[in-house]
Formats: C-alpha cells, sequence, structure tokens
C-alpha cells in the first residue's frame, strides 16, 4: 500500500472511529496495512481493485475471550 494511501486511512480512522487509532504499513505485503489502537493490534485494511473500483476492507477478528 502506497504511503499517502495509509495517509489517507490513517486520517480516516481517526476521525470515524478514534483519534488513538493508527494504520500501519505490513512488512513485506503491498496490499494492505495493520490497524492498531495505541499499541493494541486490531485488524487489516485490505485494497479491493476488482471492476476497477478501489475500495477498501477492514477485517478485524473478535476472539471469545475478549467478550
Amino acid at each position: 500500500m502506497k504511503p499517502e494511501e495509509i495517509k489517507k486511512l490513517d486520517a480516516y480512522f481517526k476521525r470515524t472511529f478514534n483519534p488513538q487509532m493508527v494504520v500501519k504499513a505490513r512488512p513485506r505485503k503491498n496490499d494492505s496495512a495493520e490497524v492498531y489502537l495505541d499499541e493494541e493490534f486490531l485488524g487489516v485494511v485490505y485494497i479491493d481493485d476488482e471492476d476497477g473500483d478501489r475500495s477498501y476492507n477492514f477485517s478485524m477478528a473478535i476472539l471469545d475471550v475478549d467478550l
């Protein structure tokens, strides 16, 4: 994922959900980025380029022990 995309996603997550959320590049992956709340890993944002329409999918697993 390009640095400018990560900056836009970071601003979106901060504005929409929580100012402490941070989007970071993933090592050795260029189709996704990691999302954190402070230092806690929340999930992954993936690029979806199907049919020429670029969108982003956020995937977050919720463990039973966290409920």
